[in-house]
């Protein structure tokens, strides 16, 4: 049974990735179990300078999910790369996509630049995506033009292959996904979070302090897949498909509509163990499926309807 991809050069053993924001820099999780089962994972969202987040309380439970407006608090690129890095190396032998968060073009650069130069670092993730911050994040992803302008401008300094993650808050997240693409993008990952509310019926008060904050879980994997679907369709370059996984199952349904690997969000929070249990899954789920080669997978919803 093989269960290895490869995003564009970037070769992993299997197509599970812990998504940003739900797998730190790894070091909880390795105390756990063994995390070099996983095929990679995404640091959490970093900023050229330590950021502390948004005020409490910053989750909300909803029905298939849960609501963050967690803020990409972090300790800044310099303390990732000093602090995080070595001690991540003594307990994982592969490498990470390094997750960028910036509030202008200029921060997201420099964060960039820093951490692409890292050996441990596979690939930047480039967060144009974020709903949870006043400036950067979506602000860049919602607008086709400006997240052109920000994936060109990281590429000039950016050392290793550029993944650029787009919001769902958009009208056509194909077109953006395009401009990014022609802009030098050399993969694209998505969704992250709908914007979403929670109401405390007996105050009327929202329950997290930024009122509008990010919806994941179970609730959004029909939208997630539709959209990945559509951009895996348009683009040329590798996709990697979130929204909602729990189960192995889940994964190839992403792997189906055109996701070349996929990442687990918010599961992890709930379940420490859950990437742990869909790596071990996953053969069982594809000899049930006829399937001995995972990579054979990707892209055959639109290959059936052919």
């Amino acid at each position: 049974m093989d269960l290895s991809v490869n995003l564009g050069g970037i070769k992993l053993d299997n197509p599970v990735i812990p998504a940003s924001g739900t797998f730190g820099y790894g070091l909880e999780f390795a105390e756990l179990y063994d995390i070099n089962i996983l095929g990679s994972f995404s640091i959490k969202g970093t900023t050229l300078e330590p950021r502390f987040g948004n005020p409490l309380p910053r989750i909300a439970e909803t029905p298939s999910g849960m609501l963050n407006s967690v803020g990409l608090q972090n300790p800044g690129a310099e303390a990732v790369v000093k602090e995080y890095f070595p001690r991540l190396k003594k307990v994982y032998r592969k490498k990470v996509f390094a997750n960028v968060g910036g509030h202008d073009e200029e921060s997201y650069v420099a964060a960039a630049e820093i951490l692409s130069k890292e050996d441990i670092v596979c690939a930047v993730e480039l967060n144009i995506s974020c709903p949870n911050v006043k400036a950067g994040g979506m602000a860049f992803g919602t607008d086709p033009d400006k997240a052109a302008a920000i994936t060109a401008a990281v590429k000039k300094v950016c050392r290793k292959p550029l993944f650029v993650k787009l919001s769902p808050n958009v009208t056509s997240v194909k077109d953006i996904a395009l401009k990014v693409v022609d802009a030098g993008a050399d993969g694209i990952t998505l969704i992250n979070t709908l914007l979403g509310m929670a109401v405390d019926w007996k105050t009327g008060r929202a329950i997290t302090a930024v009122p509008h904050a990010g919806l994941s879980g179970a609730a959004v994997k029909p939208v997630a897949l539709r959209m990945v679907h559509e951009v895996a369709s348009a683009v040329s370059v590798p996709v990697i498909g979130m929204g909602g996984i729990e189960s192995a199952k889940d994964v190839l349904e992403f792997m189906s509509v055109g996701a070349s690997a996929v990442m687990v969000g918010s599961k992890n929070l709930t379940d420490p163990f859950i990437c742990k249990k869909i790596i071990e899954d996953l053969p069982a789920v594809l000899s049930e499926a006829g399937v001995q080669d995972i990579k054979s997978v990707i892209g055959r919803t639109d290959r059936c309807a052919k």
